[in-house]
């Protein structure tokens, strides 16, 4: 918890006008830093792009290809006439 959380827990609840609800909920605030802060965190592990994905970005890649090819044509078309 120290070293997620620091040395000094605090939690401020200026919401309600009452003292006593005040410090209710800055008890469920900070029971609910202390719970995540005990949460685990998984660790990632790295994973391939799938098949469909590197066809889909090749294929996006060569449309913009095609997409800037047709657009210079057409500018060169333009100042020939």
């Amino acid at each position: 918890l120290l070293e997620r959380l620091g040395p000094v827990v605090r939690v401020v609840a200026r919401d309600e006008r009452s003292q006593t609800r005040n410090r209710e909920l800055a008890l469920a605030r900070l029971a609910g830093r202390l719970a995540a802060a005990l949460k685990i965190q998984r660790t990632r592990r790295p994973t391939r792009p799938s098949l469909a994905v590197k066809e889909r970005r090749i294929g996006e890649k060569k449309r913009q290809g095609v997409r800037k090819r047709e657009r210079a044509s057409g500018r060169s078309a333009q100042l020939d006439d």
